[in-house]
């Protein structure tokens, strides 16, 4: 095999082109679009009492604020206006004290109701879309179709001549998975690696190596002729090729939850 890169000079690893020779395996960029956690994740153990020690160390430094200082001022007016010898300007007395201030937010707040994190699509059990699982982070998987089969991958291509990796990666999101569907990179230089070998020689390849591309998802729906599904952690662990995944999850932040 021989395989030559050409680097521009002062140029980002992302501008990186790749020239063939003789080379036996394909050059193929995957694209991994993660939709993070809309809702922040509940807190572990050691966070909540990571956040109880942070309180505590808030309010004993912290001053008393203007609703506390408008309450200690009430007290001292209710037990002067109790001071029958004692003029008193009642204009200058607050006609809403601190206390019916607070009692009136406790009334508002008793009527709020938090909006519910379980979506349709947790209900229903659909997994072809984004709008599901609120608390974790999701990747996108969709149908490649390889030889005679068909698996569930990230979305990939072959690199072209002429392209830098990070172009094929951005030419796979655009190609695959529609117009309407907006990602963000966040690096000129892939994130992982992968390689395997084709079942037959296809075309005189062994097999192909993947380099992976990490994106965040920003807006839109994949195109539905793909079959997408957004999956957890665990449910990668069930639906990609077990050595795949492994290589996926090792540059993914792992959930605790």
């Amino acid at each position: 095999m021989l395989l030559r890169k050409l680097i521009f000079n002062n140029g980002p690893i992302g501008s990186t082109i790749f020239q063939r020779g003789r080379s036996s395996w394909d050059i193929v960029t995957s694209v991994c679009v993660e939709r993070l956690p809309v809702v922040t994740p509940p807190l572990n153990d050691i966070q909540k009492r990571f956040k109880e020690l942070l309180w505590t160390v808030e309010v004993e430094k912290s001053l008393k604020s203007d609703h506390e200082l408008r309450h200690e001022n009430d007290k001292v007016q209710a037990e002067l206006l109790k001071n029958e010898s004692i003029e008193v300007d009642l204009d200058a007395v607050s006609k809403i004290t601190a206390q019916d201030f607070e009692d009136a937010s406790q009334e508002e707040l008793s009527k709020f109701k938090f909006a519910d994190i379980i979506t349709e699509a947790d209900k229903n059990g659909d997994k072809g879309t984004y709008e599901r699982c609120l608390q974790r982070h999701l990747v996108l998987v969709t149908d490649v179709k390889l030889g005679n089969k068909v698996w569930k991958l990230m979305p990939q291509g072959l690199w072209k001549e002429g392209e830098s990796l990070r172009q094929t990666a951005e030419r796979v999101i655009s190609e695959q998975c529609g117009p309407e569907f907006k990602v963000k990179f966040l690096s000129n230089a892939p994130c992982g690696f992968y390689k395997y070998k084709y079942p037959n020689d296809i075309d005189g390849k062994i097999g192909a190596k993947v380099f992976f591309y990490y994106a965040n998802h920003d807006n839109g729906e994949v195109s539905k002729k793909l079959n997408p599904n957004w999956l957890t952690r665990k449910e990668m662990v069930e639906a990609l090729p077990d050595r795949y995944n492994k290589s996926v999850q090792s540059f993914l932040i792992e959930e605790n939850f």
